[in-house]
Parts: structure tokens; sequence; C-alpha cells
């Protein structure tokens, strides 16, 4: 009887967990703790724990992003706990470079394949633009990204005029930007160009060479993300976006 009794406290655990909500913050919050430990290594368990108070903190603005029907707003959870580290380097007094310094050497780390595989799936939706599934699932994905989630959330199109893609048939137009509503709330809207740069990264990683006029965080009304089908052998983060 109490191996039953057991087996069913087990059974019961495992189906709890299954419709627990996962915490995106486990996948990435080591990344930040490395470069804590690096930059601050005397302070790193005081700074964490700051960072992951402030974070928590922030949930309010941000926990609709993980159910919203937009996927791109899925990226306010870890924007939120950029803006909560920046919010406590910000308050040690740390200078605007410093902290870019250290956020982009996070989100580099962060973004960087860790396997082959991984390196390979990165590659993968490039490969496929200009065929007929790409096309299908271009079209799926311009539906999500231009419905409004939620008011402090993303709002995006899909862009597939070759003419406008300098022939590639793809690029994407970010017209209301979720990170910038969140850091421009708390009154750090000057540091959202600073994720803006990520994007130079994750666009070497998939293949392409990013070419950008502009970006909402620095004042223009959208942030166009156009591509060339030419991957830099070393992507690198530009001084500003």
């Amino acid at each position: 009887m109490r191996s039953s009794s057991k087996k069913r406290e087990g059974l019961e655990k495992i189906e709890n967990d299954r419709h627990r909500p996962v915490n995106p913050m486990k996948t990435y919050r080591k990344y930040f703790q490395k470069a804590i430990e690096a930059h601050f290594p005397q302070n790193e368990d005081a700074l964490m724990a700051d960072v992951d108070a402030g974070y928590r903190a922030l949930q309010g603005d941000v926990r609709f992003s993980r159910s919203s029907k937009n996927p791109m707003d899925r990226r306010l959870d870890i924007a939120a706990y950029f803006l909560s580290l920046i919010e406590v380097l910000d308050g040690r007094g740390e200078s605007f470079e410093r902290i870019r310094q250290i956020c982009l050497e996070i989100a580099q780390d962060y973004v960087r394949p860790k396997t082959r595989f991984q390196a390979w799936r990165k590659r993968l939706p490039v490969k496929l633009i200009g065929s007929r599934i790409s096309r299908v699932l271009l079209r799926y994905l311009d539906r999500k990204l231009g419905e409004r989630g939620h008011p402090d959330g993303f709002v995006s199109r899909i862009v597939t005029d070759k003419d406008e893609t300098f022939g590639l048939g793809y690029g994407v137009d970010i017209l209301e930007c979720g990170i910038c509503k969140l850091f421009e709330r708390h009154g750090y809207g000057k540091y959202a160009s600073i994720l803006c740069e990520v994007d130079y990264v994750t666009s070497g990683i998939a293949g392409l060479t990013l070419v950008r006029s502009g970006t909402i965080a620095n004042g223009a009304d959208k942030c166009d993300f156009r591509f060339k089908r030419e991957r830099p052998a070393d992507p690198v983060m530009p001084v500003s976006t």
C-alpha cells in the first residue's frame, strides 16, 4: 500500500510539474551571473540578488508576453532582466558605456550557438528562403507578428518585395517596439538601443548581413531589418544603429 501511495504521489507531482508555467529566466540567468562575476567578483551575490529582485518587480509589466499571440513579445522577459541589470548598475554609478559593454557581453554569449546542431538550426530558415514552404511560413508569420497581442508589446510586418530586400525576398519592419515601451516606462529609454545592437550578431549567425537605416530606440519611425546573404567572418556589433 505504501508503495502504491508513493507511486500516486509521484505521478501527481509529474502532472503538476507538467502544467506549472516554465520560468524563462532559468535559460538565461547564468549568462548574467557569469558576466557579473567577471566584472564585479567582490559583489556578485549582492548584485545578482538586486537584479533578481528588480526583475520580479517588473513582472507585472511583462507577464503577458508568455501567453501573447504575437511571438515577438516573448523576448520581453529577458528584456526585463536586462532592464533590471541596467537599473542596478546605473544605481551604482556605472557609466553608459560600461553598462553597454556588460550587456553586449551577456547578449553575445547568450545568442551564440553552443553546438553544431544549434548552429545548423539557426541557419536553416535562411536556406529555406524562396522555397514554397518558406512563402507559406512567411505569410503565417506576417499575420502573427502584425497582431497586437498587448498594448505594451510588439507590432511588426514581414517584407517580401525583392526590390525592397536586396533581392532576398525577406525583411522585417518593427512598427512598435515592446522593449522601447518597457524601458521608456521606467525612465531608461536611452538604454534600449543597446539591445538593438545584438541584431547584427544574430543575423550573422543565421548567415546574413544586417542592413538597417534606423531603429525606434534611436528615434526612427520603425526598425527596418533588411538583409544580404553575405555572412561576415565574425559578426560584430557596431557602436550605433
